[in-house]
């Protein structure tokens, strides 16, 4: 199936990416928030991200005019009618998640698929919520989306081959590495990474070292970009502290148990960036 209009459910950080890498490829892109606010505050963001582009001579003034020009923002899923593709990109809610789904199902032609961002619900139950299961797949992208190579496509016990194939195509044509994962919570990334980041927050919690040569460790000893820690921060704590409730209830492993220091953190509201301090204060 050839796609040529993309449409994505929310326009905050993963949506907002992926609306630009989409548009960047050439789609047409619909891209929806619940509220006028919160829909341009995402565009906003995505056009300050292509200025800086073109600033930094990494992107031309006309390519930037041509990506924003292919973006259409809406408060209405209506619009999404008529879309080849629609990627779900909200909050972390199964039963939102459900909704959205059945609605686009309703809205959506019938030979549309319908994807989810999720990075550990099931799909499974978000497919079960259409009435075109077979056309229902995750499309895992990382943050940032412009900048991360890779793509997760998750597929269901009930995704046909040929949305699979789809998801595969529709993935490198927007320069992304496509690895594939069946429908388990944290698919293959974060099901080897939360336990790394786990541990990371019980030897801090347990005086084994310090938060900066714990990180310095990791980032100079095994020549990851940033430690540990400060990639915890980045991701936004209470994102990691869902997404290991949802692993240790699916395999009940110690290893995804959330730290102690971590739930009182999370409490205490320190979420990492996006809030000013986590494991690092930001300004």
């Amino acid at each position: 199936m050839e796609i040529k209009k993309v449409g994505v459910v929310g326009c905050g950080v993963m949506g907002a990416g992926i609306a630009q890498v989409s548009a960047q490829a050439g789609y047409q892109v619909t891209v929806s928030e619940i509220n006028e606010m919160l829909l341009n505050k995402g565009l906003s963001a995505l056009s300050n991200g292509l200025t800086k582009a073109v600033d930094k001579g990494k992107l031309a003034q006309k390519d930037k005019d041509a990506i924003l020009g292919r973006i259409k923002g809406t408060t209405s899923v209506k619009d999404f009618s008529d879309c080849d593709l629609v990627i779900e990109a909200a909050i972390e809610n199964i039963e939102l998640k459900k909704k959205i789904m059945a609605e686009l199902d309703r809205i959506c032609p019938g030979h549309a698929i319908l994807a989810t961002n999720t990075s550990c619900l099931s799909i499974t139950d978000m497919a079960m919520a259409t009435a075109r299961p077979d056309r229902v797949l995750g499309l895992h992208f990382f943050n940032p989306v412009p900048l991360m190579p890779l793509l997760e496509v998750v597929k269901t016990i009930v995704t046909s081959e040929d949305t699979i194939k789809t998801g595969k195509a529709f993935g490198e044509s927007l320069g992304k590495t496509v690895v594939f994962a069946k429908d388990t919570p944290g698919f293959i990334v974060n099901r080897l990474l939360l336990p790394f980041i786990l541990n990371a927050i019980r030897m801090l919690e347990a005086g084994v070292s310090t938060r900066d040569d714990i990180d310095q460790g990791v980032k100079l000893g095994l020549n990851h970009p940033l430690g540990p820690l400060a990639l915890a921060d980045l991701i936004g704590l209470d994102v990691i502290h869902f997404i290991v409730d949802s692993l240790y209830n699916e395999f009940k492993e110690p290893q995804y148990a959330p730290p102690t220091l971590l739930k009182k953190m999370v409490t205490a509201g320190w979420l990492g960036r996006k809030t000013g301090k986590g494991f690092y204060e930001y300004k």
